[in-house]
């Protein structure tokens, strides 16, 4: 029997399920600002359009993108490892 994996502990957590893209990507990055490099950020963040594009946008701006976990109620929590600062 395989358990869930636990995604790493969290620095900060931001839910952007109440606003739509872009402003999903720049809430992210907002809450990103907030953090260290390396340090960790828990997105709650909904199915479609925001979880199609900000993951790949927070790729493209050097973050890691370390799962995607469905919460099963059409949101998904997204953790990302903050990259080196540019």
């Amino acid at each position: 029997m395989s358990q869930k994996k636990e995604p790493p502990q969290a620095q900060g957590k931001v839910d952007v399920t109440d606003v739509v893209c872009p402003m999903t990507f720049v809430k992210t990055k907002v809450a990103l600002d907030d953090l260290d490099p390396g340090q960790i950020l828990s997105i709650r963040i909904n199915d479609g359009e925001p979880i199609r594009n900000v993951p790949q946008s927070l790729k493209e701006d050097g973050h890691l993108v370390l799962g995607l976990n469905d919460n099963g109620d059409g949101t998904y929590e997204l953790v990302v490892k903050k990259g080196q600062d540019r």
